[in-house]
């Protein structure tokens, strides 16, 4: 007889790690169990997390000019798509873009670079932001600008930076087919620099990238193998003139389990509904918070998010709370 999913995440919270039959199965189960699934995954995600959200926005200081053949992003050398390009902006409209975030009550605010990876100029630029954000604002800053170096990191996290984001996106098997212009390892080696300067690692995956399922039992586990702190779950948003236009791999429910298994291999981390989540996740939006505990507000890089207004709305129409604190892990609700 086949184990309930409440009875498997009760036994991940004595310390089950799952075996990769039962994360597949998670991926394959019926749509009729979907609920039974979901409910099982908010048991997890309630005892570390209780209802509480975290909130966060995104503003993108350097657009296009990227050297890089990433498949699925519209700012690569590769791609074809109309975006803006524009290099780094300066210092005051960080600034103004974290006023913005404090607004809205977003915990973290992301400050998100194209490019293989960060001038020494550019994170002066970005390092001087972050000293009078942190001044003027009580929130988390995270810095996504690419391939860092153990200088440049040390740098920032002096400046107060206290995330850096850098995600795997996909599998270490089916990396070679999404770009060829940096490696798996690459990825791999600038969250442990970061980790090595005591910045908060996040880092996370994009699904929907002609992956199979094994892929993303993979990903699931070595984000756990990397101890990232905060795991964003993008879902492809295949942006016309990409080498992955066209793509249409996803469905709402899918999405759905795709979160589910990252809670149940990642049970005390951070998941974060990241991008792509409108045109996916669609109307069941909303369920996705059962598993996951963190969401962005505002728009992407180069593609538009829901209205704020309607993320709170979500949110207070579930009865979930929005997390205000500035630091808080799940090791802190444990021990409440």
């Amino acid at each position: 007889m086949k184990k309930s999913w409440k009875s498997l995440a009760r036994e991940v919270l004595e310390g089950k790690e799952l075996s990769d039959g039962e994360a597949i199965a998670i991926l394959q189960s019926p749509d009729e169990e979907l609920l039974e699934l979901l409910d099982s995954a908010y048991h997890i995600r309630k005892h570390y997390y209780g209802n509480k959200v975290k909130l966060n926005m995104i503003i993108n200081t350097k657009s296009g000019l990227c050297p890089e053949n990433c498949g699925y992003c519209s700012q690569s050398i590769v791609s074809k798509a109309p975006i803006e390009k524009f290099a780094m902006v300066d210092k005051d409209l960080m600034i103004k873009g974290a006023e913005k975030a404090h607004h809205l009550n977003a915990g973290t605010y992301c400050i998100v670079a194209s490019g293989r990876g960060p001038t020494n100029r550019d994170v002066d630029k970005v390092a001087a932001a972050v000293k009078e954000i942190k001044e003027n604002y009580n929130m988390k800053v995270c810095a996504c600008l690419g391939l860092l170096n153990e200088e440049q990191a040390q740098r920032l996290k002096e400046a107060g930076v206290d995330r850096y984001n850098h995600n795997i996106n996909t599998s270490e098997t089916h990396h070679g087919q999404i770009t060829t212009s940096h490696s798996y390892n690459d990825r791999v080696n600038t969250v442990e620099i970061v980790k090595a300067q005591g910045i908060s690692p996040c880092s996370g995956i994009i699904a929907g990238m002609k992956e199979s399922h094994q892929d993303v039992v993979d990903m699931s586990r070595s984000l756990k193998v990397l101890d990232a702190d905060s795991i964003p779950v993008n879902f492809l948003h295949a942006i016309d003139g990409t080498p992955l236009e066209g793509t249409n791999e996803l469905d709402p429910r899918y999405c759905l389990k795709i979160l589910c298994l990252m809670r149940f291999i990642n049970p005390t981390k951070e998941i974060r509904i990241s991008g792509g989540r409108e045109v996916n996740l669609r109307s069941l939006q909303p369920l996705g918070l059962y598993p996951a505990n963190s969401i962005f507000v505002g728009d992407y890089l180069t593609t538009a998010g829901q209205q704020e207004t309607a993320d709170h709305q979500m949110l207070k129409d579930l009865g979930f709370e929005i997390d205000y604190t500035n630091e808080i892990t799940a090791e802190d609700l444990v021990n409440q």
